[in-house]
């Protein structure tokens, strides 16, 4: 990035609650934002800046991911906490909130949860820790040393522990107001279904996995939450039409977030053989896909995770049923999602970044992330700029189970002002 940069003109979502300043201009100086609007013109001039036209572009506050996986942070052949922080921060991830489940054990304890925060990097790592003891849904972890360590909440990540223990934790109410964030999923249900149960699971000769899997334990939770008000449950990933019409129909609702993936792909679209199908919860058909926007679009679903399941080359040559299930891939969240929300679906900038920064920072317990004189914490996206997604890329993840790959995008993450491990300038 240039050591100072005048965008005039450009477009500035400044924050939550704020609208699009469609014609206004930004003096940017070594990363940091050093004014706004007529001042940033004046301050151009008198160092005889040129202004960059960018009137197309979108100046806006850093993203936030509420929950992806990392089982191999410091040390493996997939993804790590250095390749991450490099790909989510280069697309405008400000915040990252990493699921406990490593492979040496979920984090269970205080001394677990230190290590992830690097000096030279401007990514908010935060940390879910375990709720049951190896997430086996039998004994509680210590909630409040975990949450006074620092755990930014309580999840067994995939697993849903059983509605006795649950409730029991809540009753006991150690996690005070921090979010307990649990996926509603019946494993008995589901068996072995790869494919929410329909046309396409049929023709594909996939095992199916029904709708009752994710529907009767919503309905659990939900009463969970009626008994509990003053708990935050947050119902991780909804996937299914059947979902989001329980929702609608709950007078105390749990807070929800839906991946990435189910918003943008669907059964319909996608190959028989591609592993892009075979993510967890079950990828369900366009009906479900377009519930679950209405769902974002009436805030009955506060916040769209990326949920990365980073696997590696070796991983991806097992068959389905015996690999984790997944996809990754930070830099190719928010050009989907504008394409699918905005182009497609109508939607304003606004509405997009209240389900992919404010209200994720929300669902967290944390402040929103907004624009500031003096702070690096933005990007600038193009949403006319095309492009194409390449194992390649050296900003690109180190995982192998990429959606996308080699096809044509339109969008992208030009600039940031974040610091990460691998670059020092995005």
């Amino acid at each position: 990035m240039d050591a100072s940069m005048l965008l005039d003109p450009v477009q500035v979502l400044g924050g939550p609650g704020q609208a699009v300043e469609k014609q206004s201009a930004v003096l940017i100086r070594n990363r940091r934002l050093e004014a706004f609007g007529d001042e940033a013109r004046r301050m151009g001039r008198s160092e005889a800046l040129e202004p960059q036209d960018a009137g197309h572009q979108l100046l806006a506050p850093c993203l936030v991911d509420c929950h992806s996986e990392l089982p191999e942070p410091f040390h493996g052949k997939g993804e790590t906490l250095a390749s991450l922080l490099r790909t989510a921060g280069s697309a405008g991830f400000g915040q990252l909130a990493l699921l406990p489940g490593t492979l040496h054990g979920p984090r269970e304890q205080p001394d677990q949860l230190q290590g992830f925060q690097q000096s030279d990097c401007d990514v908010n790592v935060h940390l879910w820790g375990g709720f049951s003891s190896g997430s086996s849904g039998v004994e509680l972890t210590a909630h409040a040393d975990l949450l006074e360590a620092g755990a930014i909440g309580l999840t067994d990540g995939r697993s849903m522990p059983p509605i006795a223990l649950l409730d029991r934790a809540l009753t006991l109410g150690d996690m005070n107001a921090s979010p307990v964030l649990i996926p509603a999923l019946d494993l008995a249900l589901r068996g072995e279904g790869l494919l929410r149960e329909g046309v396409n699971a049929l023709r594909a000769g996939w095992p199916s996995d029904p709708v009752s899997s994710e529907t009767l334990p919503l309905s659990q939770l939900g009463q969970l939450q009626q008994c509990h008000p003053d708990r935050r449950l947050v119902l991780m990933a909804l996937s299914t039409a059947g979902a989001v019409e329980l929702l609608q129909q709950m007078p105390l609702r749990p807070k929800a977030t839906v991946n990435w993936w189910h918003v943008v792909a669907d059964s319909f679209d996608s190959s028989a053989t591609a592993s892009t199908w075979f993510v967890d919860p079950s990828l369900g058909s366009q009906s479900d896909r377009k519930a679950l926007i209405r769902g974002l679009a009436d805030n009955l679903i506060q916040a769209v995770a990326v949920q990365a399941t980073p696997l590696d080359d070796e991983e991806c040559l097992l068959p389905p049923d015996q690999r984790s299930r997944g996809v990754s891939g930070h830099h190719l969240v928010l050009p989907t999602l504008w394409q699918t929300l905005v182009v497609d679906e109508g939607w304003t900038p606004e509405q997009l970044w209240q389900v992919v920064s404010f209200g994720p920072s929300r669902l967290l317990g944390l402040g929103e992330e907004c624009l500031a004189v003096g702070s690096n914490r933005w990007l600038l996206f193009d949403p006319e700029l095309s492009w194409t997604p390449l194992r390649s890329d050296p900003m690109g993840p180190r995982a192998a189970n990429l959606p996308l790959q080699g096809k044509a995008l339109r969008g992208r993450v030009t600039h940031c002002g974040l610091r990460t491990p691998a670059s020092r300038a995005c």
